[in-house]
């Protein structure tokens, strides 16, 4: 489905990470030094940050939320509609996003909730505040997320130990009847790929099971509770319909990669944005990356990725940029998005 959002803008974007960082070459000991060159060489993944034991997705949101409330100057009562989107929410019930009104202290007429989606959550959330922000009554509208994969990877996974990083968002969206600017957002769905990103157990279809990990092949052991990957099948669909579909955008948006100022993937592993970039004809360096030092945040990979580029590289600026955003993976799920961004409403990556 492709559709059109008006009238709306962005006014700010905070992403935080955790204060721990752990790095690839901790692994060595573990599944060894080829292990390493291997991994590497294929996702680009060198260190991430990870939560305390302590620690969710929704505090890391909560010092973003706090802070970009300060920079777009938004009083709190002013906020009509709260939005948390991730798929390691605090509880199973109640919604995450309640609980974030009461911590920030939001109005008890705040309409808040969650939505259970990963890589390709960010463009879907911001399809969302957006379209909210379209309602009658309903002015501006926090766009909350993250996710701590670390908390669902089997430590004794060579495929997964060192893929994920956590990270948080907050991301200020407001009517703006004045604006003449306009999304061009593309949404697909391919749920008979379930299967291949998937935690087994901990929800009602598998409530109940033997938490002990056992082997499941040579450098992979795991639990039903641990986030279960199929690499291969995961890469085949993202190679062959995700250039497809950034494609297929561009043409209803009216851009080209020439005309287009950077093409924001989410972050899955260096070698896919490489795959998808030449697929699309865009070069390498319209395609920043920080998975390097973050690696993959889920749906915190896009404002991660625009705030690390615009906010903290030296390429802030007051010119509207013109950018595709695409989210893929678990689901199957995949989101393309155009639209203008003025990078100054990315802020410096806060460190929890």
């Amino acid at each position: 489905m492709t559709t059109f959002v008006e009238n709306v803008r962005i006014r700010s974007i905070v992403t935080a990470v955790p204060r721990t960082v752990r790095t690839v070459d901790e692994f060595v000991t573990q599944f060894g030094a080829e292990w390493r060159e291997r991994f590497v060489r294929a996702t680009g993944v060198e260190s991430f940050h990870v939560v305390e034991d302590s620690q969710t997705a929704s505090d890391l949101a909560l010092h973003a939320a706090e802070r970009a409330l300060e920079t777009c100057g938004w009083a709190k009562d002013s906020v009509d509609a709260l939005i948390f989107v991730s798929q390691t929410p605090d509880y199973i019930m109640p919604a995450t996003a309640c609980v974030l009104q009461n911590r920030l202290q939001l109005s008890q007429s705040v309409l808040a909730f969650d939505v259970n989606l990963g890589c390709s959550g960010f463009p879907y959330g911001l399809f969302v505040a957006a379209s909210l922000c379209r309602m009658p009554h309903i002015r501006r509208v926090l766009f909350l997320g993250g996710d701590t994969l670390s908390k669902i990877v089997s430590p004794l996974d060579q495929s997964t130990a060192a893929l994920f990083g956590d990270a948080g968002f907050a991301v200020a969206v407001e009517c703006d009847p004045d604006s003449a600017e306009r999304w061009t957002c593309l949404f697909k769905t391919d749920g008979s790929g379930a299967q291949h990103i998937i935690v087994p157990a901990g929800g009602a279809k598998q409530r109940f099971a033997a938490t002990e990990r056992q082997v499941i092949g040579e450098g992979i052991s795991r639990s039903p509770y641990d986030l279960v990957m199929n690499g291969p099948d995961v890469f085949s669909f993202t190679i062959n319909e995700v250039p497809q579909a950034i494609t297929e955008l561009m043409q209803a948006a009216g851009v080209t990669p020439e005309t287009v100022d950077a093409l924001v993937l989410h972050q899955a592993n260096k070698f896919i944005l490489k795959q998808i970039a030449s697929a699309t004809g865009f070069k390498m360096a319209k395609v920043p990356i920080s998975l390097d030092r973050y690696g993959n945040t889920s749906v915190a990979t896009i404002p991660l990725t625009l705030c690390d580029k615009f906010a903290v590289s030296g390429e802030s600026n007051t010119t509207p940029q013109s950018l595709v955003l695409a989210g893929f993976g678990i689901g199957l799920s995949w989101t393309v998005f155009h639209l203008h961004l003025d990078p100054s409403v990315c802020h410096p990556i806060i460190i929890i």
